[in-house]
């Protein structure tokens, strides 16, 4: 049988309602995961949140990290850290709906040539469900969409461990820990898909758009430079990309909100 971890990391100005309802959507999944994998990266608010619900799921477990490392560290301290076959993450702030373990399980099952797969995402502000609006990407071609952009939602991925783990796991690029991992896995000739159905509610708010300008333009350069050194884009198409997606940040805040519902509102 089929084993499936889940991982989580954890920051300091984690909301404890949050992650509360983070972790139990873990709880009510229909294809529950045989580990738990919470990784608190150094000191937070939210220890007492974490505890309880460890107490009460034999499964999950805490890694503890004594200072904040970020989100390529943390998460790769806690992908060594699991044995199972398939991996699914999970935002500290995002909720997985009931069905969506059970829903990518069998589709990678049934796709042995995908190592990754992620799903819509239904934006949500305060409660799941009280938004409208599904944040989606394309759902085939993303080897070729891997050269401009991250394609997948990151909180809705599943993918095979052994995948992840032959391509180096996680590393230590700010902002694009995640983009960085699906270069790597298709310049190694695996494949990755999105399914059509919103399975992961995603928390959306006002300081979105300000966050993702901050600290982004070495970001951008260092993760174009990355795609050049996997082959995955010549050395002038990254710097076309890096110019496109750093004026794309630098639109004005409505305007950077009307770019944004454009590319990825369905």
């Amino acid at each position: 049988m089929s084993t499936l971890a889940v991982l989580l990391t954890v920051y300091r100005g984690t909301d404890a309602t949050a992650l509360e309802l983070a972790l139990d959507s873990l709880a009510a999944q229909t294809r529950p995961a045989d580990e738990i994998v919470i990784v608190e990266d150094g000191p937070h608010e939210v220890s007492e949140t974490i505890h309880a619900f460890v107490a009460k799921h034999p499964e999950a477990r805490t890694v503890v990290l004594k200072d904040n490392v970020g989100s390529g560290l943390a998460s790769q301290a806690g992908l060594t850290t699991i044995a199972s076959e398939y991996l699914a993450r999970l935002d500290s702030d995002d909720v997985a709906k009931p069905e969506r373990f059970a829903v990518q399980l069998d589709y990678l099952e049934k796709h042995p040539e995908v190592a990754a797969v992620g799903t819509a995402m239904e934006e949500f502000r305060t409660h799941p469900g009280d938004g409208q609006a599904v944040r989606a990407l394309p759902t085939d071609g993303l080897e070729k969409y891997v050269k401009i952009n991250s394609p997948i939602n990151n909180p809705s991925v599943m993918m095979r461990t052994e995948a992840v783990k032959a391509v180096g796991g996680y590393k230590n690029i700010k902002h694009m820990e995640d983009y960085d991992l699906y270069a790597r896995l298709v310049a190694g000739g695996y494949g990755l898909a999105n399914l059509e159905g919103s399975l992961t509610y995603f928390r959306v708010s006002p300081e979105q758009f300000s966050r993702r300008t901050t600290g982004m333009f070495a970001a951008e350069r260092e993760m174009q430079r990355n795609l050049v050194s996997y082959g995955l884009v010549s050395k002038p198409r990254a710097t076309m990309n890096l110019v496109v997606r750093t004026l794309y940040r630098a639109l004005p805040l409505g305007l950077l909100q009307r770019a944004y519902a454009k590319l990825f509102h369905r």
